[in-house]
């Protein structure tokens, strides 16, 4: 992507960081599903979930700093905040689709996180039940990132790198991780529509992007999908023939 379209992306929530929240915390699903069930509103703003965190201390943190570091990380992953489209999409298809849960919390974290999009680049081609340990994964971490990091914090990005995509399906296994298959839903399908559309995807072309790409779900299935979620009144997607319009 141009550093015009990215500028153009942040309005809506996307985010091109140097770093990554994956360098010291993986996906935070857990932490996740507490916060919104504890704050429970749609339409709440970010200070209400940075206060949730922070001085209510919802997600029972043991120390304030611990606190802190958890409110910066929730935020840099998922920004936290309405009035970005991608939280406030990720909100409504996560009461939509209770299912779609780990796979809404890494679409929008993959908007967001650059080392997680570029992991992407390793875990999704590969096979079912291919091995996938934490050396592999730092061999390629290290051959997209020559010599920025250190072999310690290589290591420690490798692992909760490899902890994330475990949490959204695509790994599973505790010490001996293999590739697995994410299970793909109607809120999943549509909230991957809906970020291939912000980057300028359209017609058939939203279903080929890396959003619709890490659901791991053929196209004929995607689409049966998106019509389920059109029909459930979530999206309006219409396809006749090769001609498709979505979301």
């Amino acid at each position: 992507m141009t550093e015009i379209n990215n500028k153009k992306l942040t309005r809506f929530g996307f985010a091109f960081p140097f770093g990554s929240p994956h360098v010291s915390r993986t996906l935070m699903l857990a932490e996740l599903i507490k916060l919104v069930e504890y704050v429970s509103d749609p339409f709440a703003t970010k200070e209400r979930y940075l206060s949730a965190i922070v001085e209510e201390n919802c997600l029972a943190k043991r120390t304030q700093i611990n606190r802190v570091i958890t409110r910066r990380y929730l935020f840099e992953l998922y920004s936290l905040d309405i009035g970005f489209l991608i939280f406030r999409a990720l909100l409504f298809f996560w009461n939509c689709d209770i299912t779609a849960r780990p796979l809404l919390a890494l679409l929008c974290a993959y908007s967001r996180d650059p080392l997680l999009r570029v992991s992407g680049n390793f875990i999704l081609p590969l096979e079912r039940n291919t091995p996938v340990s934490r050396q592999t994964m730092e061999t390629f971490l290290d051959s997209q990132y020559p010599d920025r990091y250190s072999p310690k914090k290589l290591a420690s990005n490798a692992r909760n790198i490899n902890s994330t995509w475990t949490q959204s399906g695509h790994l599973k296994g505790r010490s001996r991780k293999i590739r697995s298959r994410a299970v793909p839903t109607p809120g999943s399908v549509s909230y991957a529509l809906l970020l291939g559309y912000l980057t300028d995807a359209r017609g058939e072309s939203l279903f080929k992007t890396d959003y619709i790409r890490i659901l791991d779900c053929p196209f004929e299935k995607a689409v049966e999908l998106a019509e389920e979620a059109s029909r459930k009144g979530w999206i309006v997607f219409k396809r006749l023939g090769d001609v498709i319009e979505a979301p």
